[in-house]
């Protein structure tokens, strides 16, 4: 490491000036060779000149091997000018002869799926939210509580855009060093999103079941717990996680799971909570089963299989039933096509509830319906009235629209009252008057 030095005082003070690389805490850490780099692939540690360095193939390129395939090994030579190219290149070296697919586009397409995903799952979740709070006829707790699901999609859309923009926007940077507070706060608001997403998947599972079991129930004291439930339950978990992970494994962005027994303060839960809705699916259709063959419903067999299809169906994306097939798989094991299903198609969840449970509501629809009548009504006699002002000789020969509407009223009345008037001039003796 080539230094400058300068004699201050009694204290000689040495400045580095090559071989040197900034670490994110202010202070310069020189090595007399090469420093630690990240290549977007993998990270290197710092060695000396002539030293050779050898790390095993990335992560990213073992989904792409077969179980007969070994793990190759990738080295890089520190020389005085740096360090060299990989030798072999990680395309010789990581991917398999039959196998050319390339990890970076993978990554890349899945991205896009689910970006284009969250963000049609966001715009249509903000949508039926605005329907649902504005209409008062369609608050209730069955609306509450999709309407907490709701935000719970939304919040997690959200927290996946800010986890990209803050941890992948500049391919080159250096994940070697990223440990920031700023990253390690969106990672905590991350797994809050995500796991307060599953616990509302469970709520809804619970009304839902609640709702079929018991005949009567106070639904305004159990949505208060469903409430502590949906939302408390991931503020205690995480908080708990967080502090954990900043004692004992407080490394990187933690973005990483080195520990799996801390990861499981999350996992734990919100595996649990995914089983328990699952159950809960499987009871729920039992007792559309029974009901549907009750001698009070009508329909041959095809049109009951058909109605309980149909319910299934409406049943899977509000209950997270898809998230069962990974459940319980280890975290690095099929890891391919858990992104693809879980991030890929799980991103336009929020999509499809939101379509299911309010855009084709019947109750929903019906009063969209109902508030478009009455502005049509209120439209009309608004340029009716423009019309009367415009034109006032037509008011008195009775042409406009309104004017005949209040005679024909006017006159319906005085027809009703005389029906109404008659027949109790007539039987002045039956009527029993209170004394």
């Amino acid at each position: 490491c080539v230094s400058v030095c300068v004699l201050v005082g009694w204290v000689y003070y040495c400045v580095c000036v090559s071989g040197c690389v900034l670490v994110d805490t202010g202070y310069t850490l020189c090595v007399a060779g090469c420093p630690w780099m990240w290549d977007d692939l993998s990270c290197w540690q710092d060695a000396a000149v002539g030293e050779v360095v050898s790390v095993r193939c990335p992560e990213v390129f073992h989904d792409l091997l077969s179980p007969d395939d070994e793990i190759g090994w990738i080295s890089r030579n520190c020389t005085a000018e740096g360090w060299s190219e990989t030798f072999p290149h990680y395309v010789d070296a990581c991917l398999s002869d039959d196998n050319t697919t390339r990890p970076d586009m993978h990554y890349a397409s899945v991205k896009a799926l689910y970006t284009a995903g969250y963000s049609t799952s966001l715009v249509s979740l903000t949508t039926a939210m605005t329907i649902l709070c504005r209409f008062r006829k369609l608050h209730c707790t069955r609306n509450y509580i999709h309407m907490n699901l709701f935000v719970s999609f939304m919040l997690r859309a959200i927290s996946v855009f800010i986890k990209d923009g803050v941890l992948y926007t500049q391919e080159e940077e250096n994940h070697c060093f990223r440990h920031t507070v700023e990253c390690k706060a969106v990672m905590v608001l991350f797994h809050y999103c995500v796991m307060s997403n599953y616990f509302w998947l469970f709520i809804e599972g619970l009304y839902l079941f609640t709702l079929l079991v018991q005949t009567f129930f106070p639904e305004r004291r159990y949505f208060y717990w469903y409430t502590v439930v949906g939302w408390g339950t991931p503020t205690i978990c995480v908080t708990v996680w967080a502090a954990l992970r900043l004692h004992f494994d407080d490394t990187s962005c933690w973005d990483t799971n080195n520990t799996t027994a801390l990861w499981w303060v999350i996992k734990g839960p919100t595996v649990v909570s995914i089983m328990i809705n699952f159950v809960l699916f499987v009871g729920i259709i039992v007792i559309l089963v029974q009901k549907l063959q009750s001698p009070d419903i009508r329909g041959n067999e095809s049109s009951i299989y058909l109605r309980l299809a149909r319910s299934t169906l409406l049943l899977i994306p509000l209950f997270g039933i898809h998230y069962t097939v990974f459940a319980f798989s280890p975290e690095d094991v099929s890891k391919k096509e858990r992104l693809v299903f879980e991030l890929g198609l799980g991103s336009f969840q929020g999509f499809v509830v939101a379509v299911l449970y309010c855009f084709l509501n019947g109750e929903v629809q019906s009063e969209i319906k109902r508030k478009w009548r009455s502005w049509r009504v209120n439209r009309y006699f608004t340029v009716d009235l423009k019309h009367q002002q415009r034109h006032p000789s037509l008011v008195s020969s009775g042409v406009n629209g309104g004017t005949q509407l209040s005679m024909l009223s006017s006159k319906s009345s005085s027809a009703l009252q005389i029906r109404m008037v008659g027949p109790l001039a007539e039987t002045p003796s039956t009527l029993n008057l209170p004394t």
